[in-house]
């Protein structure tokens, strides 16, 4: 698997909406990130956006894998690879959001992601569409941090 960085404007598109069902936000946040893109022959099977946002602080806008390259690896890989580059970039602080519950919650904390905040009501303000996970409605966003 080939990890490189991609022009915003060459986003994969439908990949990041597996993570953010919002094209709106994803176009907002794209014009201020950096995109690296993984390929396996040549195939995009996954993505990631970093958006620095100052103090030695970036954010990972948006994380996905290709569902039919999911639990391969490679969700694991890319987020390494977005550590690693925030890291050596001379980052002192990695952040991300997410829902208060599901499988993106532990895949996090098991790369060492501590929550430092709780956003209520996130997902009720900001999407026009109601987002569910295994049945349960998302409410509350956390943000969750890695210090370097």
């Amino acid at each position: 698997m080939l990890i490189k960085q991609a022009p915003s404007a060459e986003a994969p598109l439908q990949l990041l909406l597996e993570a953010d069902p919002s094209l709106d936000a994803i176009a907002r946040y794209l014009e201020h990130s950096i995109c690296h893109v993984a390929t396996i022959a040549e195939k995009t099977v996954g993505a990631y956006v970093i958006q620095p946002i100052g103090g030695g602080v970036h954010e990972l806008m948006n994380i996905a894998v290709d569902p039919a390259y999911q639990r391969k690896g490679i969700g694991k890989r890319l987020l390494d690879h977005a550590i690693a580059t925030v890291r050596d970039a001379g980052a002192r602080r990695l952040e991300l959001c997410t829902g208060t519950f599901g499988y993106q919650l532990s895949f996090y904390q098991r790369a060492g992601f501590r929550v430092v905040a709780v956003e209520r009501d996130y997902f009720l303000t900001h999407y026009d569409e109601p987002i569910y996970e295994n049945g349960i409605q998302h409410k509350d966003r956390l943000r969750l941090a890695l210090d370097y």
